[in-house]
């Protein structure tokens, strides 16, 4: 399924008097996709996001929303965007109904279709039941919710969530993850966190921004195979002496995870479990699992981020 472009950024860089934040940043939001711009605190992430949604003026490249250049067509270009700050932009006194109903005048809703824009958000944030409930008395995670619903209120082709799980309990992270993936299925969002298992739980393709260039632009499925496995689990009736698999050609280390577990540790996996599998057999180690272990989010993180440049 081909899913088409809704926003583009091409060269983006940006200085704020002599030193860059960002440069030469260049990725591609499609819609019914969640794109994560990841990236360390101080990586560059609010500087795009802050051109990408026209609050500043980039220093040099070019952000398209819908085809429309932001810089040439600022009005036009941000009808097509919603956005969810760190901070949720609520007013506390007021009920659900007269916030979302604000932010639709400031969207230049019209007002016969008001009533049905905040029906349609609501529903799709699932606080209808909450419509005339102060948003004071809400939960952090229903808060959150509303600060969602203001985002899509006026029907916008990108969405922008920055950090939008961060200070919720566990249960009201999987909620609004949950919400976020069904926001995407008729938009574009982009989700920007520097935390891996938000990526990992949300997103279909991630751009890695560190020290204010692009260190990765793909996949999550390429993001997490980045790095290629150098351990395999092993469970055994009967774990043998560490030695004995030590000296299979090609395993560097052995540590023991339990009684009948043991994590190889080793140089190249090109037939590994293969050589494994036939010394268990060969030896009666009474094999009865083994796989390979994938590399971590935070290792693929942590060896992209050794490769950023540190000096724009």
């Amino acid at each position: 399924m081909k899913h088409l472009s809704v926003a583009k950024v091409e060269s983006l860089s940006h200085r704020y008097s002599k030193d860059w934040a960002i440069k030469n940043i260049n990725f591609e939001v499609f819609n019914q996709r969640i794109l994560g711009l990841l990236g360390s605190n101080g990586a560059g992430k609010s500087t795009t996001m802050n051109i990408l949604c026209g609050v500043i003026s980039q220093t040099e490249g070019i952000a398209w929303i819908d085809g429309i250049n932001i810089r040439e067509q600022p009005v036009i270009a941000k009808k097509q965007i919603g956005f969810l700050p760190q901070k949720a932009p609520l007013y506390m006194e007021l009920t659900v109904n007269e916030y979302l109903t604000y932010c639709a005048h400031l969207r230049s809703i019209p007002k016969a279709e008001i009533k049905n824009a905040l029906d349609v958000a609501k529903r799709k944030c699932g606080i209808a039941h909450f419509s005339n409930r102060l948003i004071k008395n809400l939960s952090g995670g229903y808060q959150q919710r509303v600060g969602l619903a203001q985002a899509i209120i006026h029907n916008p082709k990108l969405v922008v969530l920055d950090e939008p799980t961060n200070g919720l309990d566990p249960n009201q992270i999987l909620e609004v993850r949950k919400l976020i993936k069904e926001i995407a299925e008729d938009r574009a969002v982009i989700l920007s966190t520097h935390i891996l298992s938000e990526v990992q739980a949300t997103c279909d393709d991630i751009v890695m921004i560190e020290n204010g260039q692009t260190v990765f632009s793909d996949t999550l499925s390429a993001f997490n195979n980045y790095i290629k496995p150098n351990s395999l689990i092993m469970e055994l009736t009967t774990i043998p002496d560490e030695s004995e698999i030590k000296s299979i050609e090609g395993v560097t280390d052995v540590s023991i995870i339990n009684k009948n577990t043991i994590r190889v540790f080793f140089k190249e996996s090109d037939g590994m479990t293969q050589r494994l599998i036939r010394e268990s057999v060969t030896k009666g180690w009474s094999l009865n699992e083994i796989f390979l272990e994938k590399a971590s989010l935070d290792g693929v993180f942590a060896q992209l981020s050794g490769k950023a440049p540190q000096n724009l």
